[in-house]
This record gives structure tokens, C-alpha cells and sequence, in this order.
């Protein structure tokens, strides 16, 4: 049985939305300092829509291949359903990840939500700060 998804493996090997966006409305960093993984996500928004994303990514397999799909999941989509992406439902989209790897879902979660943060505050848009955990260390 293969450790990982044909999903899994075409995202890493062909990860979409890979690079910076220069002008980008929003960052989000997050990373886990256990395992090395690093995720930053740079989103532009217009009229609440969410028109580009990017990724850079210093981890795993599994991490690069969640960074692509949550990216290509919140794409030409509204903020308010960006923040309902759920890093099960990153995992599910992929196929499944391997239990000890479902951490670099959870820090797509955390990145997108931290770069939709940003584009608030930069903006000074109010948002409920339950909205916006901050991110747990995790293994």
C-alpha cells in the first residue's frame, strides 16, 4: 500500500499556485517548529473575492501538497468561505494524508486564516478574534 495518494503525489510533484504575490492584500506565515515545516500564503482580494493565491512552502511532501490544494481550494472563492476550509477537508481533497502527517493540513488551515487576518487588519475590517485562534504548536 502506497504511504500517499496519487493526489498527494501530483501536488507535490506539480504544486499549483507556487510564488508571491508582490502587491498581495494579505500574508499569512505559519510554521511548526518540531517538524520544519513552513507555510506562508500571500491572497489579493477584490469586492470580498479572493482573485489570486500563492504559496511558498519549506517542508514535507505532505506540506507542499496541502499548501497547493487549500490554495486551489480558496481560489475565485468569497472570504467567508475561505474561512470555513477546514484542514479536514484539505486532507479529504487530497485523497488522505498519513495520520502522522495531517499536522501540514492543519497548517494550510492556519495560513490561509492568517493571511485572511492580515487583509483585515491591513484594511481595518472588523472580525470577531475567535474567528482567528492563534495557531497551536503543533507535533
Amino acid at each position: 500500500m502506497a504511504l500517499y495518494s496519487e493526489k498527494v503525489m501530483d501536488h507535490f510533484t506539480n504544486p499549483r499556485n507556487v510564488g508571491k504575490l508582490d502587491d498581495a492584500d494579505g500574508i499569512g506565515e505559519v510554521g511548526n517548529a518540531r517538524c520544519g515545516d513552513i507555510m506562508k500564503i500571500y491572497i489579493k482580494v477584490k469586492d470580498g473575492i479572493i482573485t489570486d493565491v500563492k504559496f511558498n512552502t519549506f517542508g514535507c511532501g505532505s506540506a507542499i501538497a496541502s499548501s497547493s490544494m487549500a490554495t486551489e481550494m480558496i481560489k475565485g472563492k468569497p472570504i467567508s468561505e475561505a474561512l470555513t476550509l477546514t484542514n479536514k477537508a484539505v486532507a479529504e481533497a487530497l485523497d488522505g494524508l498519513p495520520a502522522h502527517k495531517m499536522h501540514c493540513s492543519v497548517l494550510a488551515e492556519e495560513a490561509i486564516r492568517a493571511a485572511i487576518k492580515d487583509y483585515y487588519d491591513k484594511n481595518g475590517i472588523a472580525y470577531d478574534p475567535a474567528e482567528f485562534p492563534e495557531p497551536d504548536e503543533h507535533e
